[in-house]
């Protein structure tokens, strides 16, 4: 039951991840700079610390009472990561939804369901898995040939995209749906982003002594309840202050380039609608870490809950994709490619779910 509530809440956590950028497509007349950091100050400064306040109503008391080294790092893998989740939002404007969140993401989930296995096996943690155990137990074995074939499923939606480019360049698909379309600079911003956007889970882990707290001081109180599932609301505190940090900057500085500071009150555009649209994207961006964090608590913060997490994303945005008519025009060849690249994704989330149950 544990696992299958993990799972659970991955999902649910995919599906506002997969979603978030929905709203954003309602804002009119707003430069992206504009918009994106509106609903990034919901997604950053201002739902993290409402959400950590409701579940741990001591969590100001735990950040104060944390080495100062582990919240550099924390904040240091929040900038890192925040400019990762700059370009996604640069990736989704050039490929659409479901490519480009399945190249940034799929990258994503590779790197940052990796690396830190990686790491512990040259530092190890008690109850961290380590490379070596994934490699040499049949559990590990099959987390391993889940992120394998999640690569696969990434390839194959790329080439997807690599088709439908050729089709719009061709004049066979739906030019005005996919005005923004551009794969050249569309890729290399996908590859940027799903390197960097593996460091939140670097930053988690950096911080997991905040989460190891709370979780104690839970448990001491409720004997025998298993773990606290919204420990990691603490730590998101930090990671996401790093995210704002580059993020903010980076959006001033296009607003001061493109001369789009007025965006925020022009009273010739739906300013209401607008700031509505924002508030209501960034704050459903935010949940996907907020049920990220139910889920580890359930399967355990390894190389499978990041992957469920990330191939879940993916599945919803495609999904959304198609539902955008984003591949309208496209040949019949084109979608069942990447509806191919789809289907490999749900297996590969399968094997790793199969894996994590065994283990």
């Amino acid at each position: 039951m544990q696992v299958i509530f993990g799972v659970i809440f991955h999902f649910i956590g995919g599906f506002a991840s997969g979603s978030f950028y929905i709203p954003y497509k309602r804002v009119k007349g707003w430069a992206w700079e504009s918009f994106w950091i509106v609903g990034g100050l919901f997604s950053w400064l201002i739902v993290p610390p409402l959400a950590a306040w409701l579940t741990i109503p001591n969590f100001t008391e735990i950040i104060a009472g944390t080495a100062g080294h582990i919240l550099i790092w924390t904040y240091i893998f929040g900038l890192l990561w925040g400019i990762g989740g700059l370009t996604y939002g640069l990736g989704v404007r050039y490929l659409g939804v479901s490519l480009g969140s399945t190249i940034i993401l799929g990258l994503c989930a590779v790197f940052g369901s990796l690396i830190p296995s990686v790491y512990y096996n040259f530092f190890p943690e008690k109850g961290k898995d380590t490379i070596t155990m994934l490699a040499t137990n049949h559990w590990g074995q099959m987390v391993l040939l889940g992120i394998s074939i999640c690569v696969i499923g990434i390839v194959i939606c790329g080439k997807a995209g690599t088709m439908k480019e050729k089709e719009l360049a061709a004049g066979k698909a739906d030019v005005e749906d996919n005005k923004d379309y551009r794969f050249g600079l569309g890729i290399f911003v996908a590859i940027v982003s799903g390197v960097l956007s593996a460091c939140f889970n670097f930053g988690i882990e950096a911080g997991k002594t905040m989460a190891d707290s709370t979780n104690e001081i839970w448990k001491a109180a409720h004997q025998g309840q298993g773990n606290f599932l919204f420990q990691n609301n603490v730590t998101y505190v930090i990671i996401l202050w790093g995210g704002l940090t580059t993020n903010f900057i980076w959006c001033m500085v296009l607003n001061a380039r493109n001369k789009t500071f007025g965006d925020y009150t022009a009273k010739a555009k739906p300013l209401l609608k607008n700031y509505l649209f924002c508030v209501l994207a960034g704050t459903t961006w935010f949940l996907q870490f907020f049920f990220y964090g139910m889920g580890e608590s359930r399967l355990g913060n390894g190389a499978s809950s990041w992957i469920l997490h990330m191939a879940f994303i993916i599945l919803v945005a495609n999904s959304w994709g198609l539902l955008l008519k984003e591949w309208k025009g496209v040949s019949k060849k084109a979608i069942f490619t990447v509806v191919a690249g789809i289907v490999t994704i749900i297996l590969s989330v399968i094997i790793v779910g199969y894996g994590n149950s065994i283990k």
